[in-house]
């Protein structure tokens, strides 16, 4: 006599094994997605209030930019591509000692001093002081040693980040600006543009590029390059705009526009769900769901 009764579902060690790679070999093709994401969300919301902590700053921010421009007009510029490392060094030297670096430009207690945005790349990063490796891991920095980013003749700032960290984007894509692209810095309240005119590969023992020239006002990109060997920099300099484009005045303090959408959200859920599926699916003896409508249409 046939048993109608139909097979109960049950997890077998095979399924089980199967599920739980798919599960974390999405987790795990997924981290630096979901890690830069979120390492771009912090970032934006430290540019997004970058205009209120200025306007709170002290001393205020007029102050702060005459103490800035102070500050290059009596530096001795320079700096470094040391071999094997993963940032540069700055040797210049300011010849006033009552201008502390440190405190110029500083808009918050981590040593905010700027944002910088690079559209060509949807970069939009807090500039920290100095080059420290508790900066870089989350932020682009300046190069102590180097102009302050506030603009002038004869200045040449040199901002520096990492590149291809697993969760954070930062400098990633520095080396796909080409030269025509633009790049802004917003500094205490002023707006400066720079045009790319050069974008090279260079050895850390050139740094000629690096050095102030006479009636420029400059700034430097440097990353590392290629990409976990760090033998080479990657150095995309900018010329100043002037006057600044209108629509990047307008656009100044505006909300960030990256990260985008997260994708992830969904697809990581969608993935979870169709995971579960399968496990459920798998669970039932081979012909049960043939046997179900059999029964149906015998009922």
């Amino acid at each position: 006599m046939r048993n109608d009764t139909p097979k109960r579902w049950r997890l077998s060690w095979v399924t089980l094994v199967i599920a739980l790679l798919a599960f974390f070999g999405m987790l795990i093709a997924s981290y630096p997605t979901v890690a830069s994401w979120l390492s771009q969300y912090a970032q934006s919301k430290v540019v997004e209030n970058y205009q209120n902590q200025v306007d709170n700053t002290y001393p205020d921010a007029v102050t702060q930019l005459r103490q800035a421009h102070e500050y290059n007009d009596a530096l001795s510029v320079g700096a470094l591509l040391e071999a094997d490392t993963n940032k540069p060094t700055g040797s210049g030297t300011s010849s006033d000692e009552t201008l502390d670096y440190d405190q110029i430009l500083r808009a918050d207690a981590n040593g905010l001093m700027a944002r910088l945005k690079i559209p060509a790349i949807d970069v939009d990063l807090p500039v920290l002081h100095g080059t420290s490796d508790e900066t870089l891991l989350r932020n682009a920095g300046h190069l102590r040693g180097t102009s302050l980013p506030v603009g002038g003749e004869n200045t040449h700032a040199v901002i520096t980040a990492h590149r291809g960290l697993a969760d954070a984007r930062l400098f990633t894509d520095l080396d796909k600006v080409q030269v025509g692209d633009r790049f802004v810095l917003e500094v205490f309240g002023e707006v400066l543009t720079y045009e790319v005119r050069e974008t090279k590969i260079v050895e850390p023992s050139q740094t000629e590029s690096l050095r102030m020239e006479p009636g420029e006002d400059l700034v430097t990109l440097v990353t590392c390059t290629p990409l976990g060997i760090n033998t080479h920099r990657i150095l995309v300099t900018g010329v100043r705009v002037t006057p600044t484009p209108i629509e990047d005045v307008e656009n100044a303090g505006a909300a960030p526009e990256v990260p985008h959408f997260p994708w992830w959200a969904v697809w990581l859920p969608a993935g979870t769900l169709l995971i579960g599926a399968y496990v459920w699916y798998s669970g039932f003896p081979p012909g049960f769901w043939a046997e179900r409508r059999q029964r149906r249409n015998n009922a």
